[in-house]
Parts: C-alpha cells; sequence; structure tokens
C-alpha cells in the first residue's frame, strides 16, 4: 500500500506545480488539461486551459493536483515534509513561504532540529521538518 497527496486548486494548479517543481526541487511528469481531455467538449468555457491532472515527484513520493470547478481548500490537514538537514529545511521553508502564511517559523523543537508549518500562496498548508 503506497499513499500520496492529491491537491485541488481553483484554477491555478499548473502555476502552483511549476512554484512546487522549483521550490521542492521536483520532476514535473505530468500536466494534461481539461481541453487535452476526452471531457473538453464537457467543460464550460474557461476552463479548456485548466488542469485535469499533474503529477509531481519528489524524492520516491508523488503529488497529484487538478482544477476543479467546485474547488474548496481543504481543512485539517498538512503535506509534511521531511528533509535530511537544516540546510535543506531552511531552503524549502522559505520557498514554500515567498507570498504564503508562516504559523509556525522554521525553529528548534524539541522533537526535530528544525520544525515550521507555512500555507503557501496557493492555499497549501505544509509543514516542513528534519
Amino acid at each position: 500500500m503506497r499513499f500520496s497527496t492529491h491537491l485541488t486548486f481553483g484554477g491555478n494548479c499548473a502555476e502552483a506545480f511549476r512554484f512546487y517543481e522549483r521550490a521542492l526541487g521536483g520532476k514535473l511528469e505530468t500536466m494534461m488539461t481539461w481541453g487535452e481531455s476526452p471531457l473538453a467538449a464537457t467543460m464550460p468555457p474557461g476552463w479548456h486551459d485548466k488542469v485535469v491532472h499533474a503529477t509531481l515527484t519528489v524524492g520516491g513520493a508523488t503529488i497529484a493536483g487538478a482544477d476543479a470547478q467546485d474547488h474548496e481548500p481543504a481543512r485539517g490537514f498538512f503535506v509534511l515534509v521531511s528533509v535530511a538537514d537544516v540546510a535543506e529545511a531552511e531552503r524549502v521553508f522559505a520557498a514554500l513561504s515567498d507570498g504564503g502564511d508562516v504559523r509556525m517559523p522554521l525553529q528548534k523543537t524539541f522533537w526535530s532540529p528544525a520544525f515550521g508549518v507555512v500555507v503557501d500562496r496557493f492555499g497549501t498548508p505544509w509543514e516542513i521538518t528534519t
């Protein structure tokens, strides 16, 4: 059994996934628009250039994403990113914080040499830890 994260957006999935690719050092594997999909004829005007499916690989993990017409920000979850060292935690945290809302600055805690919480500019909540 394997778990992965699937994020939904209200129209800016492509922008978010290109940002995550840079910020997390991942590789964008898939980016298909609604207009390129078999459902193109059923989509309302303005949605053909929105994303029906995106995948980003980071290390051994996959993050999937899509634009959804009925998008509502999810509550009660964080994407937890565990990195090898404090320097990498600082880099990732700084990148995700750009234009975002820092909820807990990256800091030493009793359970981690570096832990922080940020909601990025796309509304995705992240916990960064070493």
